[in-house]
């Protein structure tokens, strides 16, 4: 079993978008190097805004 590490000890990232930093997820394991955003609310600022657009 792999050894216990205290939260100060895992990795962080800065977030692309509100340039605060995160810390390394157990679910974001296989994926570190490809996560960018902190969180949903982040990742979905950056898409443009449907609900206005005219179709």
């Amino acid at each position: 079993m792999p050894k216990m590490r205290r939260k100060s000890e895992l990795p962080t990232k800065a977030c692309a978008v509100c340039r605060l930093p995160f810390t390394w997820r157990k679910k974001w394991a296989r994926n570190w190097d490809a996560v960018i955003h902190c969180s949903d609310r982040c990742r979905n600022a950056l898409k443009p805004n449907r609900q206005g657009a005219a179709t």
